[in-house]
């Protein structure tokens, strides 16, 4: 059977809609009414499955939002989770004025968040799903329950990693669920994904022309359970380096491989955030490519939020669509990983690259400064232009507006990096041979410099280089002990003051949303909150 998640129509999903609408309501999703009609296929429930992480509900981007009361231009699964990790931290900062933005970026965020309620529900939208097709189609087909397996434990995995102790449910039910602490939610994670790797398709690279591409294999099994391990110091407060590095070494060892081919004046890095990588060798990088289509598959909070949102009509060169908001860019400490000296060029992305001497310092500085001095200005700030709806062939692509490009949610390079860093962990602090190689492959890539041995620190930063924007760097911090509490380390606006300064290690973790807490007695909150 091939099933070929790039080609769903968001509309075809109707089948599975009815009784979806929230998570409020103890995460049941079984029609009230015994006469509606309920003859789910189980392609279709399946594919909803995917389709919770590349759309926000049954009509794409204009449609309605599976999560109710969420707006469903700002809710998709991608955009929150960038929001999340990114506006937190040291990588981004955005100045519109949407209710929860300045207490992303200044980290004054509590249990009435509205962008964090929004992911959260989000989150568990998606579980109800995996969990009404576990419940119904379990013995439909093999690979299929795996993959949704997989599915439903990367949300717990994210609900884990942002909320700490969370409501736990497997079945549809009308009970109200009962919350895990961290550590249980970490065990069933781990205890999935390690079950189902006998049952999830063979690790096989594949371009979008391939069947199978955009369903996970064993590849993403392996990578999520590498990026466990390495977190599992925070999340159980027992460290498991070595298994990160197995995991991770798994990926490496894997089909799946770092892109190196540039196409005329672009380079390789760039390659993977474009509008045809799925149809380049930048697709055999991608263990989990969320599918986009500038027809078929729309949606405001996945690609287009992260080519739209980071650019303006006055950027050096444009994005590929029609649409440029101009709100989030960089933050000056992202900027330093690349410019320590502050020597940054006012200038194009191509020559900032160049000056840079790597290849992912891909800013547009021209008419903007460094600091965010003012916040509310897009200009207050380096452009990031990482991302374009551009091909690397200069064909058109099918939509002005909305981009083709997928969005790479898992790839190669968090193994090559998962696998240095826990090395180095293992090894007192600083990487030995085959940990420096592998960071040194990103670099080499990149045309950047590379070096025999690394840091902690320079690993940290390694990490920011490598994924700058791609909605992961909060956990990254908290990994290296530079987000919440005491930390030597501080950024601009950090905890709401233009110089940086410290917040409470509460901050590490989110709030349960007030809505859950009401609704649900068996809940507690976080501690700080």
């Amino acid at each position: 059977m091939k099933t070929y998640i790039k080609n769903i129509i968001p509309a075809a999903a109707l089948l599975v809609a009815v009784g979806f609408s929230s998570c409020t309501k103890d995460l049941d999703v079984t029609p009230i009414d015994p006469n509606l009609n309920t003859d789910i296929q189980p392609e279709a429930l399946f594919n909803k499955c995917y389709a919770n992480i590349a759309v926000a509900g049954n009509g794409g981007a204009n449609g309605d939002c599976d999560v109710d009361g969420i707006d469903g231009g700002t809710s998709g699964y991608v955009r929150q989770m960038w929001n999340a990790q990114e506006l937190t931290t040291d990588e981004a900062i955005c100045g519109w004025g949407d209710e929860g933005i300045a207490n992303f970026c200044y980290n004054t965020y509590d249990a009435s968040h509205p962008m964090l309620r929004g992911y959260y529900y989000r989150l568990y939208t998606g579980i109800s799903f995996c969990n009404q097709y576990l419940q119904k189609f379990s013995d439909y087909n093999a690979a299929m329950t795996a993959e949704v397996r997989f599915v439903r434990a990367l949300n717990y995995f994210n609900l884990m990693d942002g909320w700490g102790n969370v409501p736990f449910v497997t079945a549809i039910s009308s009970e109200k669920p009962v919350q895990y602490s961290r550590q249980e939610v970490f065990n069933f994670v781990e205890s999935e994904l390690l079950d189902i790797e006998g049952s999830l398709n063979a690790a096989q690279a594949k371009k979008s022309s391939e069947s199978g591409y955009g369903r996970v294999d064993k590849a993403a099994a392996w990578l999520l359970l590498a990026r466990l391990y390495l977190n599992a110091e925070v999340y159980t407060g027992t460290a498991q380096w070595q298994k990160a590095a197995d995991y991770a070494k798994k990926v490496m060892d894997s089909s799946y491989k770092l892109n190196t081919k540039g196409v005329n004046e672009w380079s390789a890095y760039q390659m993977l955030f474009m509008g045809d990588n799925g149809e380049t060798d930048a697709a055999y990088e991608a263990v989990f490519p969320i599918l986009q289509d500038g027809v078929r598959t729309t949606s405001w909070g996945t690609t287009l939020f992260l080519l739209a949102s980071t650019h303006d009509a006055d950027m050096s060169d444009s994005n590929g669509t029609t649409e440029a908001w101009g709100g989030n860019r960089a933050r000056p400490q992202l900027i330093e990983k690349f410019f320590p000296n502050h020597d940054a060029p006012e200038a194009s992305p191509a020559d900032v690259a160049a000056a840079a001497g790597d290849d992912r310092a891909i800013f547009d500085t021209n008419g903007r400064t460094l600091d965010n001095e003012d916040v509310s200005t897009f200009k207050s700030g380096y452009a990031v232009a990482k991302f374009t709806n551009f091909t690397s062939t200069g064909a058109s692509t099918k939509s002005g507006q909305f981009p083709d490009g997928d969005f790479f949610l898992m790839r190669v390079a968090e193994a090559y990096l998962t696998y240095a860093e826990a090395q180095a962990r293992l090894n007192g602090g600083a990487t030995n041979a085959e940990a420096a190689a592998a960071i040194n492959a990103l670099r080499t890539r990149a045309n950047a410099e590379t070096k025999a041995n690394y840091s902690l620190n320079e690993i940290c930063d390694e990490w920011c280089r490598e994924f700058y924007f791609e909605g992961r760097r909060r956990m990254d911090l908290v990994r290296f002990g530079k987000f919440g509490g005491s930390s030597d380390y501080v950024w601009q606006w950090k905890g709401g003051a233009f110089n940086g300064r410290n917040f409470d290690a509460s901050k590490n973790i989110f709030a349960i949303p007030t809505t859950d807490l009401t609704a649900n007695p068996n809940l507690t909150q976080n501690p700080g909150y």
